[in-house]
């Protein structure tokens, strides 16, 4: 343990490495299926956060992705030519826009999220109860810097 406090460069960038290599394999993981309904990875990005977050207003996309509104636009723009989104303006502040998926969308991330929770389900499941809350406490610290 007193080993991890003085991680040398070469360990962290097998670290790096493996965080790359991890995050590359779950999403080729669903690469078939993104292919499939002519979505890339940006697509794949809003569609997740928008079945985390239903309703969730453009700007809050916009803070959570980290994008420019042009990046948005193109991809909420396919999205719309997909039928896989819908727009509701806010009751009280119309212009105010919230996103939803709509049932093709749902469609669409049930099938990715069942293709990938394959490989996160079998490593948390090959793993100690205490190694998965050090890996989530891990990620979280990465997370928030």
């Amino acid at each position: 343990m007193k080993e991890l406090l003085y991680l040398k460069d070469d360990q962290l960038k097998d670290l790096i490495e493996k965080l790359f290599v991890s995050y590359r394999e779950t999403f080729s993981d669903s690469k078939k299926i993104l292919d499939k309904y002519s979505i890339g990875l940006a697509h794949h990005k809003v569609i997740h956060l928008l079945s985390m977050y239903q309703g969730i207003s453009i700007s809050e996309l916009l803070k959570r992705l980290k994008v420019t509104k042009q990046s948005l636009n193109r991809v909420l723009k396919d999205l719309i030519k997909l039928d896989i989104i819908i727009f509701q303006k806010d009751e009280r502040d119309t212009r105010i826009k919230h996103v939803f998926l709509n049932d093709k969308g749902k469609k669409i991330f049930k099938e990715v999220f069942d293709q990938q929770k394959k490989r996160i389900y079998n490593a948390l499941l090959n793993s100690s109860s205490e190694e998965v809350i050090n890996f989530d406490n891990v990620l979280s610290k990465i997370i928030n810097g």
